[in-house]
């Protein structure tokens, strides 16, 4: 049984603890962000145009597996350690990646195996990070009070996606884009200073015990199917050998994590979280928000610096409009909801205009304007902005307070593994898509060589445009499949419960008999 003293942080401290777990969750948001401006040069030094995903999918993959894992513990061992662990992991892996192809490293031959790999290691330190804010949050502020905070934690994710582009862009044009990994150094530092000596969190006496196999097999499974949209119809046929012998891998090793569930008493998963309505939606909600937002705009960085010719500073500075739309939507939305309690609405909204906003930059063609991209953008950071924190709300409302890192560590998850399911797919539709057409001959087929940007302005104007019409339509059919997915997430918020958020941190309202038989036959009925 788990105990807790309410110590808390004082009321005027608050705001000092905010503001380092600011500076840790912009670590991990503009660690993604910097990489994405800075990847067409990554790549143009160590090749492989096929696998310039995997430096971005690595991390997502390593915060996806990592992140319940780093909730559970933050329930049984204290937040506060545990959240401090995963910033030395953050920064250690930064370091790395910061080192990857040096000659201290062997070379550049292996750079881009050692990038991938680091990132990784990176990506484990951050889905602590992302998890241990919101977590941190709960324990701190109530959730009639907790859309205010959450909405200025969501605004410093959008500046982050703004800073991320411009610094990536700066550190790449003028720097070198190692900078772009030891940038987080001189911030987690920061970050730790401010919450070792500021932060005080309720004291916790339990009986340790990590579910480590639940944690094992559900990152073979996870793994194993990323693998297999990664892999399939680019590196092996989809009847082939290895894609069979993975998605075998991978339901055997998720089939085995459900019954492991049921059975530990510290499940790292707990599957009984999902009897809850509200909460069961918000995580499918989250993973088709993951599988959207983070698969389709990574290719906006090299839809910019290839087809429209920017710099990597001016397609950071290109992005602004996306992140714009988010950071006013998230606080107003944060405000709104701590004004008046009510929350169900946004998420349908949201779900319909990211909707618009994918099925607009799917028209993306090499006549589109910067100013008529910067509208579609515009339109879909708008309904990132109404999804994103309420998403976390609803997820924490919906569980009693001694899961809330389970909880919170549940929602990241699904969001982390949509996108690492959405990168790896996308990643794998613009390969072919590419492969097939010119720009696919110009940078090596699916063999992936070289993307050498100073190449493909040398040549032939004739060829030039064919090459970039290529990698425009390929970079189009990534947002075209994006809204098949984005189009599901007003219809699920449709059936969402609008249970009064609670100004206390109590066991929330539960759900009668008669709601719980409506849910399972399919009948939700509709605040």
């Amino acid at each position: 049984m788990t105990q807790a003293t309410q110590t808390g942080a004082r009321p005027n401290n608050i705001r000092v603890v905010l503001f380092g777990l600011m500076i840790a969750m912009m670590l991990a948001m503009l660690d993604n962000m910097i990489v994405s401006t800075a990847l067409p040069r990554i790549v143009g030094e160590f090749g492989g145009l096929n696998h310039f995903t995997w430096v971005v999918t690595a991390y997502v993959l390593g915060t996806t597996v990592s992140t319940p894992i780093w909730g559970k513990l933050g329930d049984l061992y204290g937040r506060k350690s545990v959240f401090l662990t995963s910033v030395v992991v953050f920064l250690v892996g930064s370091a790395l990646c910061g080192m990857a192809g040096s000659d201290m490293l062997g070379g550049p031959q292996d750079g881009m195996v050692q990038l991938i790999a680091f990132r990784a290691v990176q990506g484990l330190g951050a889905g602590g990070l992302m998890v241990g804010v919101m977590a941190i949050i709960g324990d701190l502020v109530p959730p009639r009070e907790r859309g205010r905070y959450q909405g200025m934690i969501a605004g410093i994710m959008a500046i982050a996606m703004v800073a991320g582009p411009l610094a990536g862009g700066f550190i790449t044009d003028h720097l070198s884009w190692r900078w772009a990994f030891y940038v987080n150094l001189p911030l987690g530092g920061v970050a730790l200073l401010v919450l070792i000596t500021t932060m005080h969190l309720p004291k916790y006496r339990t009986e340790h015990r990590i579910d480590w196999l639940g944690a094992g097999l559900l990152s073979v499974g996870i793994t194993a199917i990323v693998l297999i949209t990664t892999w399939g119809g680019n590196e092996y046929d989809w009847v082939s050998l290895p894609i069979f012998g993975l998605a075998v891998l991978g339901i055997v090793a998720l089939v085995a994590f459900g019954l492991v569930e049921r059975r530990v008493q510290e499940p790292i998963l707990p599957l009984a979280l999902f009897a809850n309505r509200n909460f069961a939606l918000i995580s499918v909600i989250g993973f088709l928000l993951g599988f959207a937002m983070f698969g389709a705009m990574n290719f906006l960085p090299l839809y910019q610096q290839t087809v429209q010719g920017a710099s990597a500073t001016n397609s950071g500075l290109l992005l602004l409009p996306l992140m714009f739309g988010m950071l006013v939507v998230s606080l107003v939305i944060g405000r709104a909801i701590t004004r008046n309690g009510r929350y169900r609405a946004y998420p349908i909204i949201g779900g319909v205009v990211m909707t618009g906003g994918m099925a607009l930059l799917s028209m993306l063609d090499t006549d589109t304007s910067k100013l008529m991209s910067s509208l579609y953008m515009i339109v879909l950071g708008v309904g990132m902005g109404f999804l994103m924190q309420t998403s976390m709300l609803i997820a924490q409302n919906s569980v009693e307070q001694k899961d809330l890192g389970a909880a919170s560590g549940a929602a990241t998850f699904f969001r982390s593994i949509g996108g690492s399911f959405g990168i790896s797919l996308f990643g794998a539709i613009f390969a072919n898509r590419l492969a097939s057409s010119a720009a696919g001959d110009a940078f090596g087929g699916k063999s992936g060589g070289e993307m050498d940007l100073a190449k493909l302005k040398a040549l032939p104007p004739a060829v030039r445009e064919a090459v970039l019409g290529g990698l425009a339509d390929s970079i189009s059919h990534v947002f075209l499949w994006a809204v098949l997915f984005t189009i599901a997430i007003p219809v699920l918020a449709w059936f969402i419960k609008e249970i009064p958020l609670r100004t206390a941190n109590e066991a929330p309202p539960q759900a009668t008999p008669e709601e719980d038989a409506e849910v399972a036959l399919g009948k939700a009925p509709v605040a």
